[in-house]
């Protein structure tokens, strides 16, 4: 573990939001976390609805879009379910995003 995984983890994190320095990132993870599990739900409801439509997973940014927030509030989000949470996994297929650049393809774990 590392000095941010460490607070974190002290935080309450993941199931409360994380925060990387105490000013700014702290008061943005406090006015979110009222918000925070039904904004994991959302994700989790997205990537279901895409796979009961035969679809092979959604980025971050088309999840984004689907569920009308910002990519800034469902990003993280992705980050707690899968790797802290282990409800999602990545697919191993990357898809290109409004950047240009390659995003992970994620889907509920199997």
């Amino acid at each position: 573990m590392n000095a941010f995984t460490d607070r974190a983890l002290l935080n309450g994190y993941p199931e409360m939001p994380g925060f990387k320095e105490p000013t700014t990132s702290k008061e943005a993870a406090a006015k979110i976390a009222s918000t925070l599990s039904l904004r994991q739900q959302e994700v989790v409801d997205a990537l279901r609805a895409d796979e009961l439509a035969g679809g092979t997973g959604l980025t971050p940014d088309e999840t984004a879009v689907k569920v009308g927030r910002s990519l800034l509030a469902v990003r993280p989000r992705f980050v707690e379910l899968g790797k802290h949470k282990g409800l999602i996994e990545k697919t191993g297929e990357r898809r290109s995003n409004d950047s240009g650049l390659d995003a992970t393809v994620w889907r509920l774990r199997k």
